[in-house]
């Protein structure tokens, strides 16, 4: 799935969909999963020529892909869908006051205890060797855009640099996650908890560890049989509870946590070793996954009171 927030950021994907002959296309590829540009020519009733434009355009924005596949006299061009989802959200972000607001890299966390199946790549190529934790203290570690484990945690340092004398209202936080798999498996359940401060203030049933089809932003490089993608989810603790994308998961509010300028925040996720299911976490960063995002973190901070 492709998610759209700007105008401007789907403005190669508006262009190609403008077009009657590629929406026509794209339907055709739908219904029939994969054809050639031979058959595709045919079916629209235009020369091959005219169809490669309208091909390239669809494929340099990622709605479709090309594969070659050998035939009696050569090779064939195969095309089939790549992107059949893609959400449109242009509500406006009006800028909003009082928020500290960060990004952390996947690589960047502080403190880990994992166990096997695990790993940790870069953009350009696994970190140490997988299914081996040690690499989990690795110095290429900094750099991984994707991390995954079986069961243990990671931790990761918040920057609290919010103004003096201000109180923490509300902490969100959003990351692309799935389970871990052995290869992959859209249906390989985890329950995976999240922590503030050594308070678990949450699980979340993560459905699967997602292999059907290649994440928009995960490398060229990485293996078609391993991790692809996640779902993107929304943490957010505040003074009425905890909830994940709106949904209430406990009770446990920001004021208890009493946190101010002056607080250290540390996250952490978890498949814990008692979880009913323990299916494995895998985080994406901004070069994988569907996404583009590293884990994003907003403070939001109002005065303190007296006396506070």
């Amino acid at each position: 799935m492709l998610h759209i927030t700007s105008l401007n950021d789907g403005l190669d994907i508006f262009k190609a969909l403008g077009s009657d002959v590629r929406i026509e296309i794209l339907n055709i590829l739908l219904d029939n999963n994969s054809m050639s540009m031979n058959e595709l020519a045919s079916r629209l009733n235009i020369t091959n020529g005219a169809l490669t434009s309208h091909i390239k355009k669809l494929e340099s924005c990622g709605l479709i892909s090309i594969s070659s596949e050998s035939a009696g006299h050569g090779n064939q061009k195969i095309c089939s869908v790549h992107l059949d989802k893609i959400l449109i959200d242009l509500e406006k972000q009006e800028d909003i006051l009082n928020v500290y607001s960060t990004d952390i890299k996947v690589g960047h966390y502080s403190v880990y205890r994992i166990c096997p199946t695990c790993g940790l790549a870069s953009d350009k190529a696994i970190i140490g060797e997988v299914d081996d934790s040690r690499y989990f203290d690795h110095p290429d570690r900094y750099s991984a855009d994707i991390l995954w484990f079986t069961k243990g945690f990671v931790e990761y340092n918040i920057p609290n640099f919010i103004p003096s004398f201000q109180k923490i209202t509300q902490l969100t936080i959003s990351a692309e996650l799935s389970s871990e798999a052995p290869g992959v498996n859209n249906v390989w359940p985890s329950d995976i908890s999240f922590y503030l401060n050594d308070v678990c203030i949450g699980k979340w049933l993560s459905p699967g560890d997602f292999g059907d089809s290649r994440g928009l932003f995960t490398p060229d490089w990485w293996f078609p049989n391993w991790n692809q993608y996640g779902l993107l989810k929304l943490l957010v603790i505040n003074r009425k509870g905890t909830f994940i994308d709106g949904l209430k998961i406990s009770d446990v509010t920001i004021d208890s946590f009493q946190l101010d300028y002056r607080s250290s925040l540390r996250f952490r996720l978890a498949v814990d070793d008692d979880a009913e299911h323990v299916g494995g976490l895998t985080i994406f960063g901004k070069t994988f996954g569907n996404y583009g995002q590293d884990i994003k973190v907003n403070i939001h901070y109002a005065p303190m009171e007296e006396g506070e």
